[in-house]
């Protein structure tokens, strides 16, 4: 039997899981984040070559990663997200695993997972509660804008590829709407702790 509950924290991008990670950090849970899971496999060779193989010869250079002309690529729409994803996630979900495996090896009895494509990976499935961040459109392309200093049309086209607040809905155990300030996603996201 399982020594830890573990809670999946997804959302849409710039809604603000990142802040609702840290509460959970605050509060004794082990952490990982599936941004620096991403960030590590993207050093393995053999996934730089399917990315190569796949977006262009020229998005990785001297086994180094062009990020932002692969973001221009798979970002572009939801085909081409999904292409990277089917190259990426089974890499991520081996790394989650042994990452969950480490904290539960040190002790830890609460971990939260901070996935903006927990359901995308089918890593939901190894989850006890799932908890998503959502926000209101315009607030999110603006937070996006600012924290990527990207151009308002990316933005926007990230949003567009993004599952619907209606999905998080339906599939979550716990919303958190952040269309305030950060105290009162803080209320929130002791309320659930504290229900977790």
């Amino acid at each position: 039997m399982r020594k830890y509950k573990l809670v999946g924290l997804t959302g849409t991008t710039g809604a603000g899981k990142g802040l609702v990670r840290r509460v959970f950090e605050e509060k004794g849970y082990g952490s990982i984040d599936a941004d620096l899971l991403a960030r590590e496999i993207m050093e393995n060779k053999v996934v730089l070559k399917n990315i190569a193989c796949v977006f262009g010869d020229d998005v990785v250079e001297n086994d180094c990663l062009n990020r932002s002309l692969l973001a221009q690529r798979a970002f572009k729409d939801k085909e081409s997200t999904a292409l990277l994803n089917s190259i990426t996630h089974p890499y991520i979900g081996a790394l989650f695993i042994a990452k969950v495996k480490a904290l539960s090896e040190k002790g830890a009895t609460k971990i939260v997972f901070d996935a903006p494509q927990l359901f995308e990976s089918n890593l939901d499935v190894m989850c006890d509660s799932i908890v998503s961040v959502i926000a209101n459109r315009d607030l999110r392309i603006n937070r996006i804008m600012a924290r990527d200093n990207i151009t308002l049309e990316k933005a926007q086209r990230r949003v567009n590829i993004q599952l619907s607040d209606d999905f998080f809905k339906a599939n979550s155990d716990y919303i958190i709407e952040n269309n305030r300030d950060l105290e009162s996603l803080r209320e929130q996201a002791n309320i659930i702790i504290n229900k977790l």
